[in-house]
């Protein structure tokens, strides 16, 4: 298997988590060679197959690009590998089911042999070595990456945990090597209610020497990493802040495809003032907001 080349992983088995969540078992023999980070929030780009139909496979480019036929390019997200077994030619993937959603909705009916396409990952969370205490605040789209995570960690850590989810029935089990203290948030976040994320930064013990890894609706931690960055100046190197998905994407994105042209090349060009990327995420979201998105 190529680095470009999709993977056609195929349904096993399918546990439900809890009332919010479910695990699926995907099988395919081309992952006894796939690339793994072996990071524990390592994502793929996963391609689902039109409603009541099979994958759709892309011709993969000389530069490594898939190319779909015409109108049948499929839908796609990211979800993270929370489990990677290459002996087995298995990866676990969780999905939230929240009622809605292209991805959530063929999940929540996924049946053994049912298939999906994805392609290589990658992976964000870089705590640095000497990290001995490391803090996780996610809502539920983000337990599957902090599940795993809390698993890597070495024993000798300090973990603290606190995730948002949309009712206390949705909690699963959390387990990890290190000293974990694990706090959950019911009716917050998840679509259901605002978040709390950045309250809970604020309330949390966040002193030099500690990794913070945030993950979310990509507008609500706009304030989460405003704190981190710009009132508590944590070094960039010692924090982690992901959009995992975005509240009424369809909406948001109507109005992100009605940007003026000039508008949105000077957008777009925010990204080549600087090398520093926190620098460049500063200016982007700055740019975002402007435009009311």
């Amino acid at each position: 298997m190529t680095a470009a080349a999709p993977v056609v992983a195929e349904v096993t088995r399918t546990v439900p988590l809890s009332p919010g969540m479910v695990r699926l078992t995907l099988h395919s023999e081309s992952l006894r060679a796939y690339p793994s980070t072996r990071i524990g929030d390592e994502y793929v780009r996963v391609h689902f197959p039109p409603e009541g139909g099979e994958p759709v496979l892309p011709e993969v480019g000389e530069d490594g690009d898939w190319h779909y036929p015409d109108g049948q390019y499929p839908h796609i997200q990211p979800y993270t590998l929370r489990r990677f077994d290459p002996e087995a030619a298995e990866v676990d993937i969780d999905f939230v089911l929240h009622g809605h959603g292209r991805a959530g909705s063929w999940a929540a009916a996924a049946a053994p042999g049912d298939r999906i396409l994805f392609g290589p990952p990658r992976s964000l969370y870089e705590a640095p070595g000497d990290a001995a205490r490391q803090v996780f605040v996610t809502d539920a789209t983000g337990l599957p990456a902090l599940g795993r995570l809390l698993e890597q960690l070495d024993p000798a850590t300090h973990a603290v945990a606190v995730v948002e989810i949309a009712d206390a029935s949705h909690r699963i089990e959390l387990t990890s090597p290190a000293r974990l203290d694990v706090r959950w948030v019911a009716g917050r976040g998840n679509g259901v209610a605002p978040s709390a994320v950045t309250e809970i930064l604020r309330g949390l013990d966040l002193t030099p020497g500690t990794y913070v890894w945030v993950a979310g609706e990509s507008g609500e931690l706009r304030g989460a990493r405003r704190y981190l960055r710009h009132e508590l100046k944590h070094p960039a190197a010692w924090y982690k802040v992901i959009g995992y998905w975005r509240h009424q994407q369809e909406e948001w994105l109507e109005k992100y495809r009605a940007i003026d042209a000039a508008d949105l090349a000077e957008l777009n060009g925010l990204w080549d003032r600087t090398e520093d990327e926190e620098l460049r995420r500063d200016l982007y979201e700055a740019g975002l907001e402007r435009l009311g998105l």
